[in-house]
């Protein structure tokens, strides 16, 4: 069933556990996500980046993952990952996406709150759940998301811009990367602790790719409800399609069953831990 992003982190904030949000392209992508979610019996949030515009219809992939939500045993949330634009975010709530993530994080502090405002108002009108962020990410190995300049989140700052957006939940800046990390990962828990302390509403973990599993079970006992994953699922589907390169040829259909298959491993282990 399609339901309210923030219906299911609060009730993962009240569980002290995370649902993980996967960033899909395709159906392949999205029935990965969903037979994992199932399998494990925990709910699961199918984002899609506006950065995937171009080559994904919005529309028709909308209506893809409303028909198969429609089925799934498990609450699915359907939400838009790291927009930069309102066109994008309106013609996302136009086509039920339940949950929307305006990204102003490359703005000041001041502009970034009414930037965010307005597309919370807009949003909220409509049912639609909002994520906002402070600070931003570095772009580590494999990534194609934005590079950004790995400013951590100031705590303060957090709290003057929840309380003046009014946002449902919000992305944490502490030292994780989009992508794979090159070196050893420099994330900071106390500062998590702090910011936790300064808003009440769910946080968000983007990066959780390579990010090592205590650290990941860490900041879930510090109020991280909602966890991004990306490039490690991009990475078993690509290792799966190059170790078949040498082999005999066969239908197409059974090269996407078996990637498929690949990547909803992948997706099992972080449900997993996300949910322990």
């Amino acid at each position: 069933m399609l339901v309210n992003t923030k219906d299911i982190l609060l009730e993962a904030q009240k569980k002290k556990y995370a649902v993980a949000a996967f960033n899909v392209i395709n159906l392949e992508t999205v029935q990965a996500a969903i037979q994992a979610a199932e399998n494990e019996k925990q709910p699961v949030i199918i984002a899609l980046g506006e950065r995937y515009f171009p080559t994904v219809n919005v529309e028709g992939f909308a209506a893809l993952v409303r028909a198969l939500a429609s089925k799934a045993r498990v609450p699915v949330a359907l939400h838009l990952d790291h927009a930069y634009e309102k066109e994008s975010i309106i013609r996302a709530i136009q086509n039920g996406f339940t949950s929307v993530m305006y990204d102003g994080s490359k703005y000041d502090l001041s502009e970034n709150i009414s930037r965010t405002k307005e597309i919370a108002d807009i949003a909220h009108q409509a049912n639609v759940s909002v994520e906002a962020e402070i600070g931003s990410l570095a772009r580590g190995a494999f990534s194609d998301e934005e590079e950004g300049d790995g400013t951590l989140t100031d705590p303060q700052s957090a709290k003057e811009f929840v309380e003046a957006t009014s946002v449902d939940f919000l992305a944490a800046a502490i030292g994780t990367v989009h992508g794979m990390y090159q070196g050893e990962p420099k994330i900071s828990l106390q500062l998590l602790e702090r910011i936790r302390d300064a808003v009440d509403i769910p946080l968000v973990l983007h990066g959780g790719s390579g990010t090592p599993d205590e650290i990941i079970r860490q900041t879930i006992g510090r109020g991280i409800c909602k966890i991004n994953v990306n490039t490690e699922v991009s990475m078993a589907a690509v290792t799966y399609l190059q170790n078949r390169s040498d082999q005999s040829m066969v239908h197409l259909s059974t090269i996407m069953s078996e990637m498929q298959k690949s990547m909803e491993t992948v997706m099992t282990k972080f449900i997993r831990l996300f949910a322990e």
